[in-house]
């Protein structure tokens, strides 16, 4: 990126963890900004200012019909709502902003805010999902019922959903400006639908064949080739269970901790990062703190944190704005 000490971070929690079958994901924005997240990006040079944690007591429910698959409906409702506008004003303000979560339930939120934006800004928006799912299930096809299930595919407008933010504009991104990375789970309905779609995934069987390097520069030379910016949606169940084991959803095989690194240290490199979630972390089931402090290591390196001090990469893309 630019010059650190001219970039700003906005940081906003989304403690909610009822899109998930596990509860517990509410403590995670707690427990990232107790791991040291705060700190690290502001010894990065970045102006950092936490915004607390979203609160939805004040927002009105709505009175469509809720799906007779989508567990919570009402409630994600309400937090998907407030968190588009939040989203949307942060996301005006030039800053980088980062959402703690809370499950990835956020995302419909989130990134709908952010992909307004950068559509009033003539910029494509392009998501990274770093996630052991595909989350690309929709009412129709869901097994469990659970809306954390759904968030990539109501990002890209799959119906089924189409009252969850009432009045809040809806900006849907277009299924070739999703990627999904280090996929291991994907239920058989979803998976038609992936490919229907023909939605990009680079599942754990390509990474080990090709390697993350390889595959992440597709996906920055894809968006770079397309002018367009790049927001990073991390479930930290990307991971291998045995470096992060705070999750509820723990699928073996996940990406190892260099791996992780190094598409966090491209994508730094790259320029293109304008926004992130972190989400899915579970205080309740991790071990001393250890998933929490990875995500933020991890979080580092996609911010500039470096172990040796190398010179930008000659092909490196400077932000524009």
């Amino acid at each position: 990126m630019a010059d650190a000490s001219l970039k700003k971070i906005a940081i906003l929690g989304a403690p909610i963890d009822i899109g998930a079958s596990q509860r517990g994901t509410l403590m995670g924005p707690a427990a990232l900004r107790t791991a040291g997240l705060l700190t690290l990006l502001d010894g990065l040079g970045f102006e950092v200012n936490d915004y607390g944690d979203i609160a939805i007591g004040d927002v009105a429910d709505l009175a469509d019909p809720p799906p007779d698959t989508a567990r919570h409906y009402r409630e994600i409702q309400r937090w998907s709502r407030a968190l588009s506008a939040r989203s949307y004003e942060l996301a005006r303000s030039g800053a980088i902003p980062i959402y703690l979560g809370g499950d990835h339930t956020l995302s419909m939120g989130s990134v709908n805010g952010i992909a307004r934006h950068w559509h009033e800004s003539g910029r494509e928006l392009f998501v990274l999902w770093l996630d052991a799912h595909a989350d690309y299930n929709t009412p129709a096809t869901t097994i469990s019922g659970n809306m954390h299930g759904m968030s990539a595919a109501f990002l890209c407008g799959e119906p089924g959903l189409d009252g969850l933010l009432g009045g809040e504009p809806r900006a849907p991104i277009e299924p070739d400006q999703l990627e999904l990375f280090g996929t291991r789970s994907i239920d058989k309905l979803e998976k038609d639908l992936l490919r229907e779609r023909r939605i990009s995934v680079a599942d754990m069987r390509q990474i080990d064949e090709f390697g993350v390097g390889v595959l992440i520069r597709r996906v920055i030379d894809k968006v770079k080739a397309r002018g367009g910016v790049l927001h990073v949606s991390f479930d930290v169940d990307f991971l291998d269970p045995s470096l992060a084991p705070g999750v509820g959803t723990t699928v073996p095989g996940g990406a190892t901790y260099r791996e992780a690194h190094l598409v966090m240290e491209m994508l730094h490199d790259s320029g293109l990062v304008r926004s992130v979630d972190i989400v899915e972390l579970n205080p309740f089931l991790d071990e001393r703190g250890r998933t929490a402090r990875t995500a933020v290591e991890l979080i580092g390196s996609l911010f500039g944190q470096q172990i040796t001090d190398r010179p930008t990469p000659s092909n490196a893309i400077e932000p524009d704005g």
